[in-house]
């Protein structure tokens, strides 16, 4: 792996997590279903990434780390289940942009949760997400499908900051891809009751987006992810990840017609500069947060 390749599976990576709102928008069963079928897929492929590396996913782990995994897991479930919701109801671009506020969710609960100190700079993430999302936000009103979606994707990004401020709490030493694989588990055991008895009715297409979604915008994307921390840091990565809202944006577009509004497009450039922002920002926490990132990023 040298630093062209990192950059290019790290570009790819990006891509591939862009599409993700694109299978939730393909796949006509619920987002219970969705999260249960990328998750069982995602196991799989991140099995066979794992083999290809000679990479163990099922070391022994100790009680406070399990304990660990299946909080993460719970957080990534609501995280998806609620990032689908919001591309079924307000469109990819709209979950997107909602679910990328999660920067400014992570600067909050610093302050809030662990009463590390908010600098200027921050304040000034928190409030270019904020101009961004009043943008975005088609009417403040909650009859208005587009404002329900954005509502679902901030859902999506709150539970998201969760999930990786857990990680960086308490799943520093673990590996990512055996952190990735477990937490998948978790996702698929949470799931289970919720969407078990609609998988029979379950098309032969939806089941092949869900192995696409799975295998792809999960498995290797995350593979990628991680390959590509051999040779580039946390941060430097975590900027190209910020394209994302941009990829997604950009395959609505042309797949689905969802044109966006100028004050969307607006919108999105501010929230995408709130995330190259805080993945630029110099503080004792930065590179922790961005460590947490990529151990969450399925």
């Amino acid at each position: 792996m040298t630093r062209q390749r990192a950059l290019t599976s790290i570009h790819i990576a990006a891509v591939l997590f862009g599409l993700t709102g694109v299978f939730g928008e393909l796949i006509q069963a619920s987002a219970a279903v969705i999260t249960l079928g990328r998750a069982v897929f995602a196991v799989i492929a991140l099995g066979i990434f794992a083999r290809l590396r000679r990479q163990p996913l099922m070391g022994v782990l100790t009680p406070a780390q399990l304990f660990v995994l299946v909080i993460a897991g719970a957080l990534l479930a609501a995280h998806w289940v609620t990032f689908f919701i919001s591309v079924k109801v307000g469109g990819i671009a709209i979950a997107t942009l909602g679910f990328a506020s999660f920067p400014a969710f992570i600067t909050l609960f610093e302050g809030l949760l662990f009463r590390e100190r908010i600098r200027a700079v921050e304040w000034m993430l928190l409030g270019l997400v904020t101009a961004g999302l009043v943008l975005v936000t088609p009417s403040f009103d909650f009859a208005d499908q587009g404002t329900i979606g954005l509502a679902w994707g901030l859902l999506s990004g709150l539970t998201f900051a969760l999930l990786a401020l857990s990680n960086r709490r308490s799943a520093s030493g673990m590996d990512p891809m055996q952190v990735a694989c477990w937490q998948n588990v978790v996702v698929a055991l949470v799931m289970v009751p919720f969407a078990v008895g609609q998988l029979p009715a379950l098309p032969a297409v939806d089941w092949f987006w869900l192995a696409l979604l799975g295998v792809f915008c999960t498995g290797l994307s995350h593979y990628l992810f991680v390959s590509s921390l051999t040779q580039l840091n946390a941060r430097s990565a975590g900027l190209v990840i910020a394209l994302e809202p941009v990829y997604a944006i950009a395959f609505a577009w042309m797949l689905f017609s969802q044109q966006p509004t100028p004050r969307m497009i607006a919108g999105a450039v501010l929230i995408v500069a709130a995330i190259v922002l805080s993945g630029l920002r110099k503080s004792p926490t930065a590179d922790a947060d961005a460590e947490a990132v990529a151990k969450s990023q399925p």
